[in-house]
């Protein structure tokens, strides 16, 4: 199934030369959002998913509606401060400076099979960061599930050793 025609690609965003991939234009649909998450949960169901995390923000958005569908629970990690309870942070590069994420600390139990979930794979440090987390808390990474993959920048490279799927490439 090709969710390509429901994405609106904007050209200089946010700085020239970029062109963004947009979702929002499948979001509001409601059949074809619902297809999305389906094709993306197909894969792993009866796998034995525990836990579903999505990195802030776009990943709360793909990730509840996934874990809802493998009827596993769903883990946020934020920007740090967001989150209320004892947590674990992780600082990771960016091409531009540093960014750092944080998870709660009693967010996933030592041998939790758990799938990373987020809107955008493209260089690759958001889910490094997240993988970083999770493994540290003991959690075992079944799979990385990406709405889009930028093929061209690369990201995969950096993750060989996870289950990737990504439903569109550019």
């Amino acid at each position: 199934m090709d969710f390509k025609e429901n994405i609106r690609v904007v050209a200089d965003f946010p700085e020239a030369g970029i062109r963004f991939k947009d979702i929002t234009t499948l979001l509001k649909d409601g059949k074809r959002f619902h297809q999305a998450i389906d094709a993306l949960t197909k894969p792993f169901k009866g796998q034995g998913i525990e836990l579903v995390v999505g990195p802030e923000a776009r990943g709360f958005v793909i990730g509840a509606p996934v874990a809802y569908a493998l009827e596993a629970g769903f883990v946020p990690v934020r920007k740090p401060g967001k989150l209320p309870a004892e947590t674990l942070k992780h600082e990771y590069n960016l091409e531009y400076g540093k960014d750092s994420l944080e998870i709660h600390k009693d967010a996933i139990i030592p041998g939790q099979s758990v799938l990373i979930v987020d809107d955008l794979l493209a260089t690759g440090g958001t889910v490094q960061a997240t993988i970083a987390m999770v493994e540290a808390l003991g959690g075992v990474v079944a799979g990385l599930v990406f709405l889009i993959e930028l093929s061209y920048l690369e990201g995969r490279k950096n993750l060989t050793n996870y289950n990737i799927m990504s439903l569109l490439k550019y």
